[in-house]
């Protein structure tokens, strides 16, 4: 699953990046975004600038809004066929940007160790989501979920599952335009990581704290 991430960029990966998308400038960045928070996207709605949306998708048809951590992932396999996720995942894509995201691995003994995953080279990552709009009363509440895939083998030592990551820029605007058919929807997200791709590290528990938000989860321990 992808439970936690970081969205900091470096001025190297806003430039090389971010570089043709708008940032707002009330624009502030987070080392520690937690699900129901507010993160930035970018959607097929509005391709080139970010736009705040809370994490944790609530269907237009849900009676309440109420956005929960039981929906901030959408599974591959069956985002077409969940009666919370099929339309979004069919209708309304955006693009989650983030330097990181954070796993935790179970040990023997039960406990937990939380680790900090990016790719090796540097680059910023672009998680695959899907969105929703919540309309009652003159209330509207916008609110996403990221997609996720089988873990690449060298991730599966930390868990089974893992962010579905769009590596070039074919591969995003392919996945904001949302012209493809369902099943070329599972090729596009189910790629072949190389085993070199992503590298990872020990980082402090506090990561077990949402509401920590200190750079320091980004230091090896």
């Amino acid at each position: 699953m992808c439970g936690r991430y970081s969205f900091v960029p470096s001025s190297h990966q806003i430039e090389t990046y971010l570089r043709d998308i708008y940032l707002p400038e009330e624009i502030t960045f987070s080392p520690h975004i937690a699900p129901t928070e507010y993160a930035w996207v970018v959607t097929s709605e509005q391709p080139y600038a970010l736009q705040a949306m809370q994490w944790g998708l609530v269907p237009a048809w849900s009676k309440e809004f109420r956005p929960s951590g039981r929906t901030i992932n959408a599974r591959m396999e069956t985002m077409f066929e969940k009666p919370s996720f099929r339309e979004a995942a069919r209708y309304r894509h955006c693009l989650v940007p983030a330097d990181s995201f954070y796993e935790w691995r179970r040990q023997l003994q039960g406990q937990h160790i939380p680790y900090r995953i990016m790719p090796a080279d540097g680059s910023l990552l672009f998680m695959a989501g899907i969105w929703e709009e919540w309309r009652r009363a003159g209330e509207a509440h916008r609110t996403f979920a990221i997609i996720t895939v089988p873990a690449s083998r060298q991730l599966t030592e930390l868990h089974d599952r893992m962010p579905a990551l769009l590596l070039t820029e074919e591969a995003r605007s392919a996945w904001l335009r949302g012209d493809l058919s369902d099943n070329a929807w599972l090729q596009l997200l189910s790629h072949t990581l190389s085993d070199t791709y992503l590298t990872w590290y020990r980082i402090s528990d506090r990561l077990n704290k949402p509401s920590f938000k200190d750079p320091i989860l980004h230091e090896p321990v």
